[in-house]
């Protein structure tokens, strides 16, 4: 004698199992991606019920594991996988450079600019300033030179001044 309870328990295991298969069919035919949840929830079972049927469970784990186009995968070859690799490492670096250069490109620019503004960077026209400075100078040293002159001009008329007065206090006697 089979308890009733027993075969109920079994009989709803057996229809969930059906539908756990069903539902991984028809998954596969559409080629969706494939999941312990997304069969879970087409199958209307839960995941549990999966994780305690290992063969379902390892059916599942295979079906996700199948590429999605068939089941036919393109040959490819370790060989080619480094090559790739390689090259996308080679164009990183080179990125990586080439990001670096702009960086400090742009970084000079806006210190140039940020100089400039400030007022304490040279002036966009230096050139004129190099010339008023040369004018200046010459300026400086013609006006040096003309105080020279002059200095001289004056010290020589003190001279002929004292020897002039000189030569009149000698010329007349003291009256005292």
């Amino acid at each position: 004698m089979t308890n009733p309870m027993i075969e109920g328990k079994r009989a709803d295991s057996a229809r969930r199992r059906e539908r756990v298969s069903k539902a991984l069919d028809g998954m596969l035919k559409k080629r969706d991606d494939i999941t312990v949840s997304a069969v879970a929830r087409a199958a209307r079972v839960d995941r549990t019920f999966l994780y305690r049927h290992q063969d379902l469970l390892q059916r599942v784990h295979a079906a996700a594991s199948t590429p999605a186009g068939g089941g036919q995968v393109a040959a490819v070859s370790r060989a080619s996988l480094q090559t790739d690799l390689a090259n996308a490492l080679g164009r990183n670096q080179r990125q990586t450079t080439r990001i670096q250069q702009l960086e400090k490109r742009l970084s000079e620019s806006l210190g140039q600019n940020v100089w400039e503004e400030s007022g304490l960077g040279a002036s966009a026209d230096l050139d004129q300033l190099q010339r008023r400075i040369t004018l200046l100078e010459q300026q400086l040293a013609d006006t040096r030179n003309q105080l020279e002159e002059r200095t001289e001009e004056l010290e020589a008329a003190r001279a002929a001044n004292r020897e002039l007065t000189r030569t009149l206090n000698h010329g007349f006697p003291h009256r005292g």
